[in-house]
């Protein structure tokens, strides 16, 4: 009999065979989350429901019915007729800012059905330079306004952005009054705009069509304001109040009309579509 056993073979795994691809811990309650887990809580947190953002093409999925969705106006692109230049060129900017986020603007704009109820759907993409609001923005939703309003078709957007576009200066300003004088033309055709802000839905944004909306929705926790709570503090030379500008003090003080849980969005959606729906003349 030899001195030296054969070491048992240990097989080592890398990965679970549930597709385990890590753990993080929720930016919210500090609780260890499985990624899995919060992947199929529609990327909110199991233990404190903590509503982390979602790419455009997943909130078309949650909000439209199951291959509903039609794009329109993706031929629509960026210029640069500013020949701006920040650490990159502007159009190198873009380049980047596509490939970082498979997306080629800040919005995706299309028709669908949300509960089989026709619509017309705006989805911000905060991946796309943080879902700033660029010309190719203001005119993918005009156009989608001055749609709805041909078709008779409610309108729905859904907000997530950083505000105005600084590379397009003045061209991203005007998008502002141009979405709002859109928006003014749906208000007197008499069709509904229901407008949701998530987190965070900020600057020029905010101070234009995500306002607007017949009725305003937040999702729980989302930042909503026109400059952040640390530009007003050091402009005031303040604090504020523990929990300003999030959705929950808007609501309090009648900025917004309800605050929506991301799983219930689709439903309650659907719920004034229908109440808004327009009756067939007899």
């Amino acid at each position: 009999m030899g001195l030296f056993r054969s070491k048992p073979k240990i097989k080592v795994q890398t990965t679970k065979q549930d597709g385990y691809s890590g753990w993080l811990k929720c930016s919210h309650c500090e609780e260890l989350i499985h990624t899995n887990e919060l992947e199929k809580n529609l990327n909110c947190c199991p233990k404190c429901d903590y509503h982390y953002r979602i790419s455009g093409k997943k909130r078309i999925e949650l909000l439209s019915d199951s291959g509903s969705f039609h794009e329109m106006f993706a031929n629509v692109k960026a210029t640069d007729p500013l020949k701006f230049i920040d650490s990159l060129p502007y159009p190198e900017r873009l380049t980047q800012a596509a490939e970082k986020s498979d997306y080629d603007e800040a919005i995706i704009v299309g028709t669908c059905t949300i509960e089989t109820l026709p619509a017309a759907l705006a989805v911000f993409n905060f991946s796309f330079m943080g879902g700033s609001m660029g010309s190719v923005v203001g005119e993918k939703l005009t156009r989608l306004i001055e749609h709805a309003i041909e078709k008779r078709l409610p309108l729905v957007v859904v907000s997530t952005s950083g505000g105005a576009r600084m590379q397009e200066s003045i061209f991203s300003l005007m998008q502002m009054a141009k979405t709002s004088a859109a928006l003014a033309k749906l208000s007197q055709a008499s069709l509904p705009y229901f407008s949701i802000m998530t987190n965070p839905t900020t600057g020029g944004v905010t101070a234009s069509f995500a306002s607007l909306g017949d009725i305003l929705i937040a999702e729980p926790g989302a930042l909503i304001c026109f400059a952040g709570p640390r530009v007003i503090e050091q402009t005031i030379g303040q604090k504020l109040p523990d929990g300003a500008q999030k959705s929950e003090f808007l609501l309090k003080h009648g900025m917004i009309d309800c605050i929506v849980k991301r799983h219930d969005l689709k439903q309650r959606i659907a719920e004034l579509l229908s109440f808004f729906q327009e009756k067939p003349h007899e």
